[in-house]
């Protein structure tokens, strides 16, 4: 998504939620992950000011992302297999900016159709992307699902 996001002339930034990687700090169930995200967001609008803010996650980073937007002023957010029926959904709202959600219908961890009718009944116009065969991290899809994000991502579907 970084990298896609990068070659359509977008600034990318990417980070681990405490506990990932060399991050510091525990998991803590969504709470503390959206403080990361909170403090990234503060962080790079201090950076790239004049820049419209995008925001995507994958998985557990697109449930956090979903749950943030409501207080962000948003460009665009891109979501990439939202943990439908494995976290609560329950206080999502629809983002007020176009929204991409792709889903693999092969997802062994996330139930597809859970998560194409959630997406629909919340925002009609999402541009929801199902993608025949693809399981949970999209092994040898990868390049099919770059090719989704920078279409979204693309100058001339830009309005900003």
């Amino acid at each position: 998504m970084a990298r896609a996001c990068s070659a359509a002339g977008a600034v990318a930034v990417r980070f681990n939620f405490r506990g990932v990687g060399a991050s510091e700090g525990v998991h803590d169930e969504g709470r503390g992950e959206l403080d990361d995200l909170r403090r990234v967001v503060q962080w790079a609008r201090s950076e790239w000011p004049e820049l419209p803010l995008w925001l995507g996650g994958f998985s557990f980073g697109a449930w956090i992302a979903l749950q943030a937007h409501a207080e962000l002023t948003l460009g665009r957010l891109i979501t990439i297999a939202p943990p439908v029926g494995r976290w609560d959904f329950s206080s999502v709202r629809a983002p007020a900016c176009p929204w991409l959600c792709v889903q693999g219908d092969r997802d062994e961890l996330v139930d597809a159709v859970a998560v194409a009718t959630w997406v629909t009944a919340l925002d009609p116009t999402v541009c929801l992307v199902r993608l025949a065969e693809a399981d949970h991290f999209f092994h040898a899809r990868l390049h099919e699902l770059s090719d989704i994000v920078a279409e979204f991502a693309s100058p001339q579907r830009c309005s900003e």
